[in-house]
């Protein structure tokens, strides 16, 4: 933990096969920023939960998942996320993705959710959106399948 920034330290979840979640907190503005790695899967997605709970009840209703290091989402962490986005509003507070992969991409698209969750491709984006009049960049989703599947069609040839 680095001093003044009020964070927790990184903290490791394992099961009784590998460790398989990193979670990573900093701030940014006063915004905490969750910085995943690993898998959010059945095993794991109580410790993102916790987390939340944790950033909630101290009033840090306003989180940032950062997805860029995320391998395999399942749908009990798919769950675990829209849990924590209900706790936060709840609370007056919100829940934002960042960078998720080609996989969790389609993933939210697949289950609709990409309606739900507002998702950015940089993390000071997200923080942005948090701040009335601040200029921010959403991820374009219809933009990434277009260029995703521009790129598979080349590779393919």
């Amino acid at each position: 933990m680095r001093a003044g920034h009020g964070a927790f330290p990184c903290v490791r979840y394992t099961n009784d096969y590998a460790m398989s979640l990193e979670i990573h907190e900093t701030m940014r503005e006063g915004i905490a920023v969750l910085s995943l790695k690993g898998r959010l899967t059945v095993g794991e997605s109580s410790a993102i939960r916790q987390r939340v709970n944790d950033c909630a009840a101290i009033g840090r209703v306003n989180v940032i998942l950062d997805l860029s290091d995320i391998d395999y989402v399942d749908s009990t962490g798919l769950g675990t996320m829209v849990i924590c986005f209900t706790t936060l509003k709840k609370q007056g507070g919100a829940l934002k993705l960042v960078n998720p992969s080609k996989r969790n991409v389609e993933l939210l698209l697949l289950t609709k959710l990409h309606t739900v969750f507002q998702v950015f491709t940089e993390v000071q984006d997200a923080v942005n959106s948090f701040f009335p009049g601040r200029e921010i960049k959403r991820f374009d989703i219809l933009q990434f399948v277009k260029e995703h599947a521009a790129e598979e069609t080349e590779q393919g040839s």
